[in-house]
Order: C-alpha cells, then structure tokens, then sequence
C-alpha cells in the first residue's frame, strides 16, 4: 500500500529541487503532482481540492530558514497537511462508563470487510493491554459467523458468548452484557451481522442493537480496497446509526491509500485500528502522523519499535546482547532471531517502517526471504551440538556434506552460508561494541545480518551494505573500531 503515492509525492518534490524559494511560479508543478497523486490514489475529490487549496496556502506563506531547502520544507508542509487531514491524532478506544460496567463496543460493516476476525483482533489488542474483553456473536444470519468468533477466540484465549443463530441479535447482545457485568469483563465486543450493501432493514437491526446495549463505542469496519467508497460508507452509517470511529482492514493489500486519506475529512469519524494482515495479532491503532511518514518514505521506526517491543523479553535482549559482543552468537540464535521476525511481520513490511528502506526492490525482498527459508533448512539439519559450535562444521567437511544431502542443498551452499555467518557474527561484534542500532530491542543491534552480510545471500541484505563482505573478526589482542568509527 502506498508505493505508488509515495513515488508520486517524490515526483512533486523534484520540482522544487534546486529552487533559491517557493513561489507562485515554482509551486504550480509540485501541486499538480500531488493533485495527481491523490485522486491516482482514489482520495475523495473534495478533499483533494482542500488538501491542494491548503499546501499551497502554508507553503507559499512560509518562512524557508536557513539550512532549510525549499523542498524540504514543502515535504514538511505536506506532511503537516496529512496528518491533518487523517484526524490529527490517535483516537484512543474508550475505557467505559460507570465503576463496574464493562464498556461496551457495536462492531458494524458490510459483509466481507473483515468485520468477525477485526472483532477478535480488537479482543486480542485489549488482552495485550491487560483488559478482560467478551466477544459477543450476534451475527445469525451468517451460517459460519458465530462458529468463526469463536473458532478465533479459542486461539487468542478471549471467551465468546452467544445464543445461537435463532435468538435476535439485541437480545443477544443485552445477555453479553449481562454476563460481562455478572462476571467481571471490562470490555464487551458485539460482532454484528453484515449485508453485500446498505439496506433499511441493517440499518433498523443496528437502531435496535444499539438502543438494547448503548455501546460506548460503535466502530464500522472498512475495507480499505474500496478507496473512497469507504468515506461515504462511514458517513452513511454515521447519520443512520452514529458512529464514534472505524477500523481499517486490509491495508496490507493493493489498497491506494485513498480510504485512510478520506474518511475522517468526508465521514467526521476517526480511523482508530487498523489491519495491516490477515493474522490475529496483525492490528494497529492508528496514528495519522507515522501514517503521515509512511506515505511520504519516511519509515515508521515508532511502530517498528513497538513490533518488536511487543515480541520480546528484556532477559533475551542482555544474553543477546552478550552473545554477540563475545562473538558466541550461534545458529540457534540465528534461528530464533529469524522467527523473532517473522512474528512481527513480512520482511517486507518491516523494511518499509525504516527510515530509507522504503525503495528496496520488493523482488529483491522476495528473493530474501525465499533464501531465509533456504538457510532454515539447512540449519534443521545440523546436530545441535553444530548449532552451538560452528566451528565444528569448518573443520569438517564431512559434516557439510551430510547437512547438504539432508536439507537438499549443495556443499557449496553450506560453505558459504558458514562463511556468511562467520563473517556477520565478526561484524555484529563490532557493531554491538560501538553501540549497535538504535531503537530495535532483541534484534542483537539490526536485523540478523543487515550489516555485514546475510547467510547465503551473497555477502548482504538487499538495501542494507550494497553486498559489501563484513570485515573479518579482529584480533583479541587489538582494539576494535566501534560502530560510529567504521
């Protein structure tokens, strides 16, 4: 999602490179780029006019300091545009209303925007936050929905409630209430039933549910491929039935970005999560200004951190830590390293959260991580005394050979994936000892050989040191270069 916006936004830019100021005259080339950006990206038109109407108004009013470059400060503009026009800031979730009433919050959308599996994300975010939340299924008109609520709140440990396919739904969700209060839920999640299109009948069940439970919060759920259909949806359920926010699911789709740059602007309800997968923990609240960043390339390392935050314990960051400034970082590691980031995501999504990373060749990534499978294998064939000891292996070539014929590979590629390794441990020594990278907890000071070299990828990561060897360990008894000093 968002390359083509953000290469357009880029396009726009260069207009004003090398200019001494922004004027009347320079400025008319980046805006019609950023015109064309935005309705390319199926943004609601007027909103794009208004977006247009106001860079031009704040650009060509500001004040360019010196140092500052005139396209900077038209991205900066821009940006400052963006973040303005997706709300601002996070709207956070409401935590409830009277002492010892759960809150309550009415889950509504049309059938096929992900509505039952964002209901038990939103279970699964508020369990990660230590609240105790009830999934409610009141969707009886789809045969599956209920046995899906509760299929998936088995798998995140979240209790579903519900009366089955012949009980009305404002009956059902009046006894979840009832049971969440009985029993001590601070949260309650009513997943409603969904229509292939708005119709008087959804709208006069959705009336009645809400009048049975008085939700504190009435979230619709988008499907953020429609473009900006999804503000005039939001806004059709807003007048009908009041909405307090939506959530907006797969945007880890081929989506243009236009739905998360028109709903609050068009509809007046904030965005508040987001899906950005099809896996139960693949939920974010949604924040305009790291939105804001993505769009214009400038990486999301907030949310990338707390990606990270959330995977990993402090006691694994210090023995990490340790392992690799004493060079005794193994294969094992390496493993659980590989799996770390898995969890948190596709690699490539998490190389377009960092600063810079946001142009690397998507087939590039691909072929990354099709030999990060590679390299797995031939690491499940190794004892686990060779995965402890890499040694063991360069001194023995009858062990590469067994670990090639098990994990269906050649010598040659254990070879260099022992080489590669050896030479990225040597380097993740030094750059630990010079301070590592910043900001990723658990991750050894980067990703698993993004500096000097991944195992079996030629020498490096795509994007990371252009394939450049890692410098080989230095000697125990010379001083070693920090990071900053390299």
């Amino acid at each position: 999602m968002f390359d083509e916006l953000s290469q357009r936004f880029e396009d726009a830019v260069k207009n004003l490179r090398g200019q001494a100021a922004i004027s009347e005259t320079n400025i008319d080339g980046a805006l019609k780029e950023v015109r064309r950006a935005l309705l390319e990206a199926d943004v609601s038109l007027p909103v794009v006019k208004e977006f247009v109407d106001e860079v031009r108004r704040k650009a060509l009013g500001a004040e360019v300091v010196r140092g500052i470059s005139p396209d900077q400060k038209f991205i900066q503009v821009v940006h400052e545009q963006l973040v303005d026009t997706m709300g601002g800031a996070n709207a956070p979730l409401a935590a409830g209303g009277k002492p010892g009433e759960p809150a309550v919050v009415l889950m509504a959308g049309l059938q096929g925007a992900g509505k039952t599996t964002a209901t038990a994300k939103l279970g699964l975010h508020l369990k990660d936050q230590g609240r105790k939340a009830l999934l409610v299924g009141a969707d009886v008109y789809r045969p599956a929905a209920i046995d899906q609520l509760k299929t998936l709140g088995g798998q995140i440990g979240v209790e579903v409630f519900s009366l089955g396919t012949e009980a009305r739904p404002e009956d059902i969700a009046a006894a979840g209430i009832a049971k969440a209060r009985a029993e001590g839920f601070d949260t309650v999640l009513v997943d409603t039933a969904g229509r292939l299109q708005i119709d008087v009948s959804m709208m006069e069940e959705m009336v009645r549910i809400r009048e049975a439970c008085q939700p504190d919060e009435v979230l619709l759920v988008v499907d953020s491929m429609i473009g900006q259909e999804a503000a005039e949806l939001t806004r059709a359920f807003h007048e009908q039935v009041g909405l307090t926010g939506a959530v907006l699911t797969k945007l880890d789709g081929d989506s243009r970005g236009g739905a998360a740059l028109s709903i609050r602007k068009v509809s007046g309800a904030p965005i508040k999560f987001i899906g950005t997968g099809e896996k139960v923990e693949a939920l974010q609240p949604f924040h305009p200004e790291r939105m804001a960043s993505r769009i214009l390339g400038m990486g999301d390392v907030l949310t990338l951190v707390e990606k990270a935050q959330k995977e990993v314990e402090l006691a694994d960051v210090a023995r990490m830590q340790q392992k690799l400034q004493e060079a005794t970082f193994d294969f094992s590691d390496f493993v659980q390293q590989m799996r770390l980031i898995k969890r948190m995501g596709s690699l490539g999504g998490l190389m377009k959260l960092i600063p810079g990373m946001n142009k690397i060749d998507s087939g590039m990534l691909k072929q990354g991580e099709e030999q990060l499978k590679k390299i797995e294998a031939m690491i499940g064939s190794m004892t686990e005394a060779e995965r402890r000891d890499p040694d063991l292996l360069a001194a023995n070539p009858s062990r590469r050979r067994r670990i090639a014929g098990g994990s269906g590979h050649t010598p040659a590629d254990v070879d260099k994936v022992l080489q590669n390794f050896q030479q990225m441990r040597g380097f993740m020594q030094q750059m630990t000892r010079g301070g590592g990278m910043p900001g990723m907890p658990g991750l050894g000071g980067g990703f698993p050989g993004m500096g000097g070299g991944m195992p079996g990828m030629g020498g490096g990561m795509p994007g990371s040191r252009g394939g450049r060897p890692a410098p080989k360990p230095a000697k125990p008894a010379k001083k070693r270069k920090g990071f900053g000093e390299l």
